[in-house]
């Protein structure tokens, strides 16, 4: 008895998951998880326009204070974006099955840059996210060696690099096309459709992604700018 309990739940779950709705519900779940860690970073890094230099030091030493919670973090963010990645897989495969035979000519209603881009976009983004991780975390990149007390000094010597900040630049510009699209695709997919709202959620998704660029963009701009170009 006990295990027909436990094995009808985990066999609606792998139901559930098979179908699209289910896949686009595991899409929605994960890039919620990573548009939050998205803001909650950018907000860590505007430290670095504070006038007390150490401000964003105390602020990385306090996410290093507790390595269970830091690796626990960084757990779950690998678990969402492969997840993620692996769940678009699927959806491409299955609207690729379901249309064989490409249009000769399609009007793409409701498609735009950002949709077309999305699976190419992303794997651009996850490499992005390896070279970062090795040039602001493990400091093997041009620029460096890495003080690990020194977050702030770490920051302006790597984006004084040009094409460091030239690669950031980009990475962020598609980021946030990427997430631009799967904002308001998330409200289409937990259906969340109307003629009177989604024109206003695209807005809104648009508004969110260009200012969260602009944040993320002023930092290399800003150390180009004061600090020179190496």
């Amino acid at each position: 008895m006990s295990v027909i309990a436990v094995n009808v739940p985990a066999g609606r779950l792998s139901r559930f998951y098979e179908a699209s709705v289910g896949k686009k519900a595991v899409m929605a779940a994960t890039g919620v998880v990573l548009f939050g860690y998205v803001v909650g970073h950018l907000l860590g890094n505007l430290q670095i326009f504070s006038s007390d230099h150490e401000q964003i030091n105390r602020y990385a030493r306090f996410l290093h204070s507790s390595a269970a919670l830091l690796w626990g973090v960084r757990l779950l963010l690998a678990a969402c974006v492969g997840l993620h990645i692996v769940t678009s897989v699927q959806l491409w495969l299955l609207k690729r099955r379901a249309r064989p035979i490409r249009y000769h000519r399609k009007d793409d209603v409701g498609g735009d840059y950002a949709s077309r881009t999305m699976m190419w976009s992303g794997p651009i983004i996850a490499a992005f996210v390896v070279f970062h991780l090795l040039h602001l975390t493990a400091g093997k990149a041009p620029g460096l060696p890495l003080d690990p007390e020194n977050v702030y000094e770490n920051v302006i010597r790597g984006f004084r690099h040009l094409w460091v900040s030239v690669a950031y630049i980009v990475a962020i510009a598609l980021l946030m096309t990427h997430l631009y699209h799967g904002v308001w695709s998330m409200f289409q997919s937990v259906g969340a459709s109307h003629p009177r709202y989604t024109p206003v959620l695209r807005r809104l998704a648009r508004m969110v992604a260009l200012a969260l660029a602009a944040g993320y963009i002023s930092i290399p701009v800003w150390v180009m700018v004061r600090f020179g170009v190496q």
